[in-house]
């Protein structure tokens, strides 16, 4: 299935039914008055999250949603029938924002949580509400409002607990394939993963959290470089930050300027970001060397006092260690 978290909508909601004008005619009624009935409301537009779902793939090939208009008042004082609602599901943590403004209109982070997002018109009051001693017979009666429009950001932000994070082949989906039961696409090449993947760890005493691989962070990623750009948003639903940085011979560049490279990203997108608690983990720790970019790394991260780990998702070094203190931190 195709992963989509960004789409932009439109939403028409329900026009009231205009009012009725309409007089009592009967053979021994004389004089029988006004009695048009009202027109009925137009439906709303609700967003529902569901966890049924989870990515935005119907709403990006149908942008636009009209909702049902309300009928007609009728003689007799027979009130019009209410325009339907129309309910647009999406996955549970999806954040609605109004394209005109920016505003976050509803955050929907749990299942069955709704917003209304565009109000059905009020219908139109029948003449029968505007006769008076001195007007006895108004031949006039209201329109219909018309239903609210507005251009939405629909955004998905995925749920998780922990977050990998680090450059490409820095081995998040090897990591997340080694400690639980998801099975991200491995290969040798830079940007394996193009979709943000969910693991659940299952620890002892029936425990577990929620681990997310986020696609490979570059130099730039807040401009929209590599992939990043459109994933950063999935970073700031995790409790914690797993920073993952390979430490083995045949990567390039200093390991303690890669790791500096990401979180200068995180930063740049947003400041609050930087703020979460971050592990940092030396991965392929089975083909280190002489372990020299090995101590560079675990001796700059003790004099900043951020937690260090060595893990090897290969052999399984360090593996049990690891999931043992991020089990802790999150309880």
């Amino acid at each position: 299935m195709q992963f989509v978290d960004y789409v932009k909508i439109r939403v028409k909601a329900g026009d009231g039914g205009r009012g009725c004008v309409s007089f009592r005619r009967e053979k021994y009624v004389p004089r029988g008055g006004p009695n048009g009935g009202d027109g009925g409301r137009g439906g709303h537009i609700i967003v529902k999250a569901t966890d049924k779902l989870n990515t935005l793939l119907d709403l990006k090939y149908q942008r636009e949603y009209k909702a049902e208009k309300g009928q007609h008042g009728m003689g007799k004082k027979m009130h019009g029938k209410n325009g339907k609602d129309l309910i647009i599901h999406v996955p549970v943590g999806t954040v609605i924002k109004d394209v005109d403004t920016g505003d976050v209109l509803i955050d929907l982070y749990r299942d069955s949580a709704e917003a209304l997002v565009a109000k059905g018109g009020r219908g139109g009051l029948g003449n029968a509400h505007f006769a008076t001693p001195t007007r006895q017979a108004p031949r006039f009666a209201q329109k219909g409002e018309k239903g609210e429009i507005r251009h939405l950001v629909i955004e998905l932000k995925l749920l998780a607990d922990v977050g990998l994070i680090g450059l490409p082949n820095a081995g998040k989906s090897t990591l997340l394939s080694a400690i639980s039961s998801a099975r991200p696409k491995i290969a040798d090449y830079p940007f394996t993963t193009l979709i943000p993947t969910l693991g659940v760890v299952k620890l002892e005493n029936y425990r577990s959290f929620v681990v997310a691989d986020i696609p490979g962070l570059i130099e730039g990623a807040h401009r929209g470089a590599g992939l990043g750009f459109q994933f950063l948003r999935h970073v700031e639903r995790t409790s914690l930050l797993l920073h993952l940085v390979d430490i083995s011979e045949m990567v390039e560049g200093d390991p303690v300027e890669n790791f500096k490279k990401i979180n200068k990203e995180l930063e740049l997108h947003s400041p609050e970001l930087i703020k979460k608690p971050q592990i940092v983990t030396g991965t392929k720790l089975d083909i280190a060397g002489d372990r020299k970019r090995l101590k560079r790394l675990a001796e700059y991260c003790k004099s900043k006092s951020i937690d260090f780990f060595q893990v090897s998702a290969l052999t399984g070094e360090g593996i049990k260690q690891l999931l043992s203190y991020l089990s802790k931190l999150l309880k």
